[in-house]
Parts: C-alpha cells; structure tokens; sequence
C-alpha cells in the first residue's frame, strides 16, 4: 500500500508540475513551400496552416474568412515576408497567385501559387528568404523542397530533393539552379526524422513504455526478476544482513537487459519501416486521425504491459506490432509536408535514420538508469508511477484524437517533459543512484 500512494503521489507531482503551457503530442508546427525551378523563372506554392497563421497576424481566421474579408490583408502580409536575391544581391520578382483553401492532413491550409524571375530572364543561384509565421512562432518549422528539369523539359519526383528547413534562426535558404544534393537532402530528412520523433511526446512515451519493463522477466502473469525468482510487481525483496536494507533479489544482468532492449527497438524499427516505405510509395493510405488514435492506444497497452505482463516478451510483441501503426504517421508526415516529391529511397533512408538515431539516444540516455533502478527496492513503485502516467496521457490522447473530448488537460505536462529531457533522464539517474547507495549492496550477475 505504502508504495502504491508513492506510486500515485509521483504521478501527480509530474502530472502538475508542467500544466503551465499548451503543447501537443506532435508539436512539430509545419508549412511548406515547393519550388520547381525553370530556365527563365522559378514557380511553385507556398501552404500556410490556417491555425497557425492566426496567431502569428493575431486574428481570427476561418476557411471561409481567408478568402473572404482577410483575403486582401493576407496576401499582402504573405508577400511582405518572402524575398528572393540573386548571388549578385539583385532582387528578384516574387508574385503570389490567387490563394485557395487545401486540407492537408485533416488541417485547413491557405496554399498561394508562388511565382519568382530574375530581372535578366536566366535563372542562377539565388537566396530565399522566408519567414511567414516564423517571425511570430518560434516552433515554427518550413519545409522547403526543389525540383529541377534542366535539359528533358519536364519536371518528375526524381528530380527532386528537400533544400532545407526554415525556422525562427534559419530565415534563408541558399537554392541552386543548375544542381541537385541528394546528400543535402539525406541530412536534412534525417534531421526532420530527429525532430519529428524527439518532438513527439507520443512517440517517446510508447518507447519509454517498452523499455521500463526490460531489466525484468514475466513469470505466472508477474514482473519478477530473474536470478531468484523474487517478485518485482510487488516489490518483494531480501534483507542484507551487512547493511540492514534491502534489494530487489537478484535483477537480471545488463547483459541480458540490453539485449531485450536490442529486441525491442529492432522489432519496433522493423514494423514503422515496413509501414513507412509502403505509406510513403502510395501502397497504402490510412487516414490520420485513426492512426493517431491507434497510436495513443498503444501507449495504452504499452503501459498495461509495463504494470501487468500481458504475455511473456510482450514488449517485442507490442513494439512489433504497434511499430506498423507508428510507422503510417511518420510517412503521413513525408507525404504532407511534401517531402514525397524528393527523390524516395534517399527520404526514406534520411527519415528512417532520424527516427533510429533518436531511439538510440533515448536508449543511452534512460537505460542505465533502469537497469540500476531494477536491482532496488525502489523500481516497483517507480515502475507502476510512470506506467501509471503513460496511461493517463495516452487515455487522454485516445479521447481527443477520437472528438470525445474538445482538449487535452495535460498538454502543459507533456510539453514540459518532452521540452527538457536531459532534466528527466539526470532526475531518473539522480533517483537511481541514492536507490543505489542506500542498498550498498554488491553487483551480482544473473546466473554466476
């Protein structure tokens, strides 16, 4: 009972303590802009997220009204923010067409027709600049992707690369004329994997999820760890003569830990892999509320899991096939931020690479702290607090995503878990090592 009120009283403390800010479980805020660049000028369109442009000209916008009596005031805004100098530092033309409204993931955005010639009528290198909502929006992000035609005279998808990212630090871009980067455009889709996964308080929270239960083995419908047999659901524990405290008996070795965590992330790999190159290539479509709700249901099982085995290996199982349901929302993002247009293998190998190197880092970040945690008798309480925390979020998620509830209570706490990771893991690490230090017991190994 003692450590069930702790359990409750930590969930609460992390529950409350970052309520002071909105957020998102994706709070990757994304326009884009596409570029097809010709011999004498250079087309393409410009889409702007309707919510979002709303608070960076602080208005009330409405699909219907940003055609209607805003539709003057936003063109002229749109235009005052996007400039184009050629290597010389002579201004280019920049035109916008007639603004239409476009649904883009379930998101109502403002796409202009975006037309740019250089005053002698040859096109050569020149500089974006842009900062349409990153002016006002610091966690703004652009998307920008180019395409080329040079001697064929048509534009195709393979001639395509993503140019680069547009922020509130990155106001210009520098686009050539005459020459693709598919190593440019590699390193820029594995960094928007990075952010997409590192920003994505669902995503992190369906690893956490999986790695928690790691250092221990399921027996009888129970955590236990693995060299005695004690029990870890329950937190049973043997006294140590010399010290006069007590130690979960016998934790698994970091060895075997390690190894469960190596099957985990590759099976959770394996399954958005597949799903993602097969999204992304147009094999399959799902639309992307039900996945995003899938998405907060495997949290859900995930944090089940982590309190009450739901089958011996389950977290391999889970990640395995949850992986799938992941893997449609990362390509989701490929194809609605035009990415797609770029060339396919190097998107999805740059992507896949961002997503995997985060996974790794969230592994070194956060495991040896479990794996010390586990061998005490503080890990049960700890382990229920936080699954008990990934339910309410993902039970939170799974009402909105679904429109049974209008917000997110505990948006504010996301933000500020998934905005200060290094905080988390030294707090976790913190709590491991005077866990540690009050057993003062000697490492063991499993099985020697």
């Amino acid at each position: 009972m003692r450590r069930l009120v702790s359990a409750l009283l930590l969930s609460a403390f992390l529950l409350v303590g970052g309520l002071a800010s909105p957020a998102a479980a994706h709070p990757m805020s994304t326009s884009a802009v596409l570029l097809d660049i010709r011999d004498d000028r250079v087309e393409g369109e410009v889409q702007l997220p309707i919510d979002r442009l709303a608070i960076a000209v602080d208005r009330e916008l409405t699909p219907a009204g940003v055609l209607g009596e805003d539709r003057s005031f936003l063109k002229r805004y749109t235009a005052q923010h996007i400039s184009a100098v050629g290597e010389d530092g002579t201004p280019w033309t920049v035109g916008l067409g007639t603004g239409s409204v476009r649904t883009i993931d379930g998101t109502a955005h403002l796409v202009y027709p975006l037309t740019i010639r250089p005053p002698d009528g040859r096109v050569t290198d020149f500089r974006l600049r842009y900062d349409v909502i990153v002016e006002e929006l610091l966690t703004h992000k652009v998307i920008a992707t180019v395409r080329y035609d040079f001697d064929r005279g048509i534009l195709t998808t393979d001639d395509a690369e993503t140019l680069g990212v547009l922020d509130w630090d990155t106001k210009s871009l520098r686009v050539p004329a005459d020459e693709g980067s598919w190593l440019k455009g590699f390193v820029t889709t594995a960094g928007l994997g990075i952010e997409h996964v590192g920003e994505g308080a669902d995503h992190l929270l369906f690893l956490l999820m999986l790695l928690i239960p790691a250092p221990l083995v399921a027996t009888a419908g129970r955590w236990r760890t693995e060299a005695t047999g004690a029990t870890g659901a329950t937190g049973a524990t043997e006294a140590t003569e010399a010290t006069g405290v007590t130690e979960v008996a016998g934790a698994t070795s970091p060895r075997r830990s390690l190894v469960r965590v190596v099957h985990v992330v590759s099976a959770f790999a394996l399954g958005h892999s597949l799903t993602l190159a097969l999204a992304a290539s147009g094999v399959i479509h799902v639309p992307s509320r039900p996945v995003e709700t899938l998405i907060a249901f495997s949290i859900a099982v995930s944090a089940v899991h982590a309190i009450r085995p739901l089958v011996a290996r389950g977290e391999v199982l889970i990640a395995a096939g949850f992986g799938l349901v992941h893997g449609l929302a990362f390509a989701s993002l490929i194809g609605d931020l035009g990415l797609d247009r770029g060339s396919l293998v190097t998107t999805l190998l740059g992507f896949n690479l961002g997503i995997e190197l985060t996974q790794l880092l969230v592994v070194a970040l956060i495991m040896p702290s479990l794996i010390v945690l586990s061998r005490t008798s503080v890990y049960p309480a700890f382990r229920v607090a936080v699954a008990v925390i990934g339910l309410v979020f993902s039970v939170s998620w799974m009402l909105e995503r679904a429109t049974l509830t209008a917000g997110d209570p505990f948006e504010g706490a996301e933000t500020w878990l998934v905005g200060h990771p290094l905080l988390v893991a030294g707090a976790v690490a913190t709590l491991a090592a005077a866990a540690r230090l009050r057993c003062r017991v000697p490492w063991t190994v499993a099985g020697k």
